[in-house]
């Protein structure tokens, strides 16, 4: 095919188009070219020209690059709720008194009115109800060990009777050695969220963080952190390294066992809601780390009785830093 518009990497199967792909369409769709030929060129499917053709025509038979890619980045920017889940406002009005049980529906009935169309929002829009489906839970051999295995937490960790015992894991942005990493913490009980910027995905970067963090709460750490479990990952290696400056008990889940630290792994997925997976974290600023972490540890928890994470959390530190 002969032609002489400027495509310098070819588009992959399977990604979204990039302001480059769309600037071939315009060229050879302005030349006569089908859907199906262009589709070639790009290695996509002719449906997905066709629906680009249509996002970004701006008048009859008259497509534009640049308008497709605005309009794409607009509903980029729109992707995600960031809204409160239906049964969050349900079980705050009423934990608050905002309104009696006798003057609101329940969660169930609210749930109903979305699937039978009766509310301006979709299914599409409450992504924790299309995904959840339980999963059998396996225990695998774990043939990596880098400190006390989870098999040796106390049960009462377990039940979150007790305040002080963590999850840890880690939040990558795009795939590459020289981008951000986001630490994240999530407390048991309260389910206080923590989410720490650090250089990059090593041992060292994970130790200067919590070394950071120890100084900050100072004398009072071993009350805050009684323990933490996290994954088996290269960057937790020298985590056991905390039991030889404090009280602190480092746990490591059972490998490919996510359910472990099931608590922090569903706040990861909260901040997914603002930052897409494949987006670079260094285009984060510290400010908007915070803003994210503030939304979550303010998002009321059924499983806390519609209390706020960060209120609960306030509530424990209060009784250590009481104690004498």
């Amino acid at each position: 095919m002969d032609h002489s518009y400027s495509n310098t990497k070819p588009h992959q199967k399977g990604k979204h188009l990039k302001l480059n792909d769309r600037t071939t369409i315009q060229e050879l769709h302005s030349k006569g070219y089908s859907n199906r030929a262009i589709a070639r060129e790009l290695n996509c499917s002719p449906s997905t020209v066709g629906y680009e053709l249509k996002r970004g025509t701006v008048s009859v038979y008259r497509y534009k690059a640049v308008e497709g890619q605005s309009t794409y980045e607009l509903h980029r920017s729109e992707c995600g709720r960031k809204s409160w889940s239906l049964d969050a406002c349900v079980g705050y009005a009423l934990a608050k008194g905002i309104f009696q049980k006798d003057q609101v529906v329940s969660t169930k009935t609210l749930y109903n009115y979305v699937d039978l169309g009766l509310m301006d929002i979709k299914n599409g829009d409450l992504p924790e109800k299309v995904k959840r489906n339980t999963k059998t839970r396996r225990a695998r051999v774990n043939k990596r060990i880098l400190g006390r295995s989870i098999d040796e937490r106390s049960p009462r960790i377990e039940s979150r009777k007790d305040f002080g015992h963590w999850e840890c894991d880690l939040v990558l942005g795009h795939k590459t050695k020289d981008d951000d990493v986001l630490l994240t913490l999530c407390e048991r009980k309260t389910r206080q969220f923590f989410m720490i910027k650090i250089e990059d995905k090593t041992s060292a970067s994970v130790m200067k963080a919590f070394d950071k963090l120890r100084e900050y709460y100072g004398s009072k750490w071993n009350q805050i952190f009684k323990s933490i479990t996290t994954d088996n990952g290269s960057e937790f290696a020298d985590l056991s390294d905390l039991e030889q400056v404090s009280k602190t008990l480092v746990y490591y889940a059972h490998p490919y066992t996510s359910c472990d630290k099931g608590s922090v792994e569903r706040h990861n997925g909260l901040i997914r809601r603002y930052i897409p997976k494949g987006d670079r974290m260094d285009k984060y600023r510290v400010e908007d780390i915070a803003k994210i972490e503030v939304w979550c540890n303010s998002l009321p928890r059924k499983i806390l009785n519609y209390k706020i994470p960060e209120e609960y959390f306030d509530t424990e530190l209060d009784r250590i830093y009481r104690r004498r």
